[in-house]
């Protein structure tokens, strides 16, 4: 886990994703992702492997709770983690 910076390019903003990261995942550059919202958390999720026929929720709602969960358990660990 990296701790990145949301920087401004354009009249968007964007956040880097590292080239060891892109390289691990098989991300290309110029390849289409879905980004969305976690449920109601604070949570964005990018998919990099959407299907022709996405639902409305492309993540399950079991998933949703499992990692709301995780992440308010193991806060200040993915924290320290992140300022590593």
């Amino acid at each position: 886990m990296q701790l990145q910076t949301i920087t401004q390019l354009g009249n968007s903003d964007a956040v880097i994703i590292p080239a060891t990261l892109m390289k691990d995942i098989g991300l290309k550059r110029g390849q289409k992702v879905i980004m969305d919202r976690l449920g109601d958390t604070e949570n964005l999720v990018i998919i990099t492997k959407p299907t022709k026929k996405v639902s409305q929720s492309a993540v399950t709602a079991e998933f949703q709770t499992w990692l709301s969960s995780f992440l308010e358990e193991d806060k200040s660990l993915l924290d320290d983690l992140a300022r590593r």
